[in-house]
């Protein structure tokens, strides 16, 4: 009897022990996975959320689920869905509790990239959620076509390359980045051959240091080495563009990480450096044009100051009118000059690292602009009238401008106008973004912005025009900020009197509030001038400008009468409404109709809510309270009807 109860309790501490074992390894299993312990989806199919029709779940992980959707009008959508008590507070914006990535893409409207329609918030119980909507496409991804067919060959490889460039050319355009250019994140439609980006889950604007998105699910293959310093920026896109690229012509990314399955991004961004650094690609041996070789070799650069700045240079090199760009030695196995991808020397002293690109003067300066009539008035009076009177200057000891700010609502077209004020002075123009001056290593974006300012010396007379300047010279108050606080010195020592250098200099911010106060003072930004929403000139203007060339009848489309229906739409607004009324009118081979145009401007809403213009006019508000005595007494900017 004893011998039984023993037994029993031995066979009973086992069930325990062996319980206790499971659990631990459930909880290793979770701790150490991607989060992929199973959730009940959120939706069902049927289900209505919004305007939408829940037809099927796409995929999901643990916190945001993807769906497939048809609105009431019978269209099909993609809808994200975010679990707001499960998403990790880095991706909100604390300013407005939203989802960074449903702020950052509510612009985005381009035929290379799945376009926003639609947000909303969505709860059912205590669960707390928020969605947004982007176009639906019936097609197959790059990477499931790689894996089918191989290689693709050369002339279509350049074609879906091309499309992925105009579609980063967009975004960058609009001051972001996607950070997750991969072939698993383009999208090849069954009807015709444009390719399209998907998946916004990593956009944002150029970081270095903190960054907004989640890492780990990033594949590394596809990522620059500046990347893995948590740089991420324009050249950084471009390096993932190439190597998506290279995957195509190739089969596989450059590269091919072997790291065993499970090891941590940072373990395994070590060990892909390292292999990077030990078997550089012979660019020279690939069996593909020398033009692709050359864009290859100079796109997957392991320096970041060789790469590629901007789109429209592989563009102009991808041109079969230009010459082939030479395939430099150090991309070469063998050569003495072997690159030494973390090495100082290769990021501060790379003999094209402090080549900005300088667009001479020319062109036809204001009368590009479409309204703005008080601000171009403004400009030529109060500081183009300086500038190319000198005489007139000294004759009544005016002191020459330095520089303005142009701020406010984003898509307002602040570096069109720095870019248009450098012609109707005459001068030459650079466009510097944060990334032409970062550096991963200590002191090196001060040395690049010293370089900087004594190239544009020697192109005098000279516009700097800064895009994204509260990115370059972030208010230093700021704990966040203080690791810029060199690079800021080194801006506010540049900006003192450039003027006698003859460098103008003109920042463009959609937040000005987060500009060192120093960087504002006189002597350095002299003028800050807000740019608001087009007016209902500028709109008409803009109408016409977009629908010239396509087939209409002029006097049949009431442009005033479009003027008045898209009050609050900002220039790329409407552009895509043309784009859209020509779609359909093509489709159905007609010219463009008013009839067409007003129900394309009644699909599509302004870029900027409501909420986010209270946001700006709060700000113009505090810049105007807090302008020095030499600041505009009155608004400047588009002329607004009442």
């Amino acid at each position: 009897m004893i011998r039984e109860k023993k037994l029993t309790l031995h066979n009973n501490s086992i069930t325990v022990f062996l319980k206790l074992c499971f659990c631990i390894l459930l909880i290793n299993i979770f701790l150490n996975s991607q989060y992929t312990l199973p959730f009940m989806a959120i939706l069902t199919t049927g289900q209505t959320i919004g305007r939408y029709e829940v037809l099927n779940l796409i995929k999901e992980n643990i916190y945001t689920e993807s769906y497939h959707v048809k609105s009431e009008d019978k269209d099909d959508f993609f809808l994200k869905l975010f679990v707001l008590e499960r998403l990790p507070e880095r991706l909100l914006d604390k300013e407005t509790g939203k989802v960074t990535e449903t702020e950052l893409s509510q612009g985005i409207h381009n035929v290379h990239y799945l376009s926003h329609i639609d947000d909303g918030t969505y709860e059912s119980g205590d669960i707390k959620c928020q969605y947004y909507v982007t176009e639906y496409m019936d097609g197959t991804l790059l990477s499931e076509t790689i894996r089918k067919e191989g290689k693709l060959d050369e002339e279509t490889a350049i074609a879906i390359f091309k499309d992925i460039l105009e579609g980063l050319k967009y975004l960058h355009n609009e001051g972001l980045c996607h950070n997750d250019i991969t072939s698993r994140n383009i999208m090849l439609p069954r009807l015709d051959k444009m390719a399209k980006i998907i998946d916004p889950g990593h956009i944002s604007k150029r970081c270095s240091g903190k960054v907004p998105f989640d890492t780990a699910d990033l594949d590394i293959e596809y990522c620059a080495n500046e990347t893995f310093a948590s740089i991420f920026d324009e050249q950084s896109d471009i390096f993932s563009a190439c190597a998506v690229l290279y995957a195509m012509l190739f089969g596989d990314a450059p590269w091919k990480s072997e790291a065993p399955e499970g090891v941590k991004r940072g373990r395994a961004a070590m060990l892909m450096k390292e292999k990077r650094a030990a078997n550089p690609i012979d660019f020279g041996a690939l069996s593909v044009d020398d033009r692709i070789k050359a864009v290859l070799s100079k796109g997957l650069s392991l320096a970041y100051g060789d790469r590629y700045k901007s789109v429209d240079q592989i563009l102009r090199d991808l041109d079969a009118s230009s010459e082939v760009p030479p395939i430099k030695p150090s991309d070469t196995p063998g050569a003495d000059s072997r690159h030494k991808p973390d090495s100082e020397d290769s990021l501060l002293h790379s003999p094209n690292e402090t080549e900005f690109e300088v667009k001479r003067g020319g062109g036809n300066g204001f009368a590009d602009i479409a309204g703005m009539g008080e601000l171009k008035r403004f400009l030529t009076e109060r500081v183009i009238f300086v500038i190319k009177n000198k005489e007139m200057a000294a004759k009544y000891r005016l002191t020459p401008p330095n520089g303005m700010l142009f701020y406010g609502p984003p898509g307002c077209g602040k570096t069109f106008m720095a870019e248009k004020f450098a012609e109707e002075t005459g001068f030459n123009f650079i466009l510097v973004k944060a990334s032409d001056v970062g550096s991963s290593f200590v002191h090196g974006s001060q040395e690049k912005i010293a370089k900087l300012f004594a190239t544009a010396e020697k192109d005098a007379p000279v516009v700097i025009c800064f895009d994204e300047f509260d990115a370059l010279v972030p208010d230093r108050s700021i704990p966040a900020n203080q690791y810029q606080a060199g690079e800021v010195n080194e801006f506010l020592t540049q900006l003192n009197n450039c003027s006698k250098r003859g460098i103008f200099v003109i920042g463009t911010t959609n937040r000005p509030d987060k500009i060192d106060p120093a960087a504002l003072r006189t002597g350095r930004i002299d003028r800050q001038v807000y740019i608001p929403l087009p007016d209902a000139e500028a709109r008409r203007e803009m109408f016409a400008i977009h629908l010239k060339g396509r087939p209409f009848n002029e006097k049949e489309i009431d442009l005033g009468k479009l003027s008045e229906m898209t009050d609050g739409y900002i220039a790329s607004d409407i552009a895509y409404v043309v784009n859209d009324a020509a779609l359909v009118a093509a489709f159905s081979q007609q010219d463009i109709t008013e009839a067409i145009l007003e129900s394309a401007v009644q699909n599509i809403r302004p870029s900027l809510r409501q909420d986010t213009m209270s946001f700006y006019d709060h700000i113009h508000e505090m810049m105007e309270n807090t302008e020095r005595r030499n600041a505009l007494t009155h608004k400047i900017g588009f002329i607004i009807n009442n």
